[in-house]
């Protein structure tokens, strides 16, 4: 696993745009590690290239962490679903030689804040 951690202060408008370093894997999780961001701040990750969704959540007060996963499917482009309940089956989203995409509003006025990720 490696972990890259990527600090954020927000404009005054309380809004920043950060980016990761380049990595490839499956993303096991995001720790967030709140320094002073304004309560209620919104988080949406993704990756840079594909603009594929990683992790998005709004009015975020504390420190977290998320573990995102994201949808499978067959061959034929229908849901995979587990069983004959119906579940969705979820994997881990992967990003490959490609930087995480992080867009935060609603921070605060220059507050700082960072994002842990763990890659597989």
């Amino acid at each position: 696993m490696r972990r890259l951690s990527v600090e954020i202060t927000t404009a005054a408008d309380g809004s920043a745009t950060a980016y990761s370093p380049r990595v490839s894997g499956a993303v096991h999780s995001i720790v967030y590690e709140k320094i002073d961001f304004a309560d209620g701040v919104d988080f949406t990750v993704t990756a840079e290239k594909t603009g594929e969704g990683i992790w998005a959540e709004s009015n975020v007060n504390a420190a977290a962490s998320r573990y995102p996963r994201a949808a499978t499917h067959t061959t034929a482009g229908a849901a995979a679903l587990y069983a004959s309940g119906g579940t969705a089956v979820l994997d881990k989203p992967a990003i490959a030689n490609d930087r995480f995409k992080i867009v935060i509003a609603q921070g605060g006025n220059a507050k700082s804040g960072v994002l842990h990720f763990l890659v597989d």
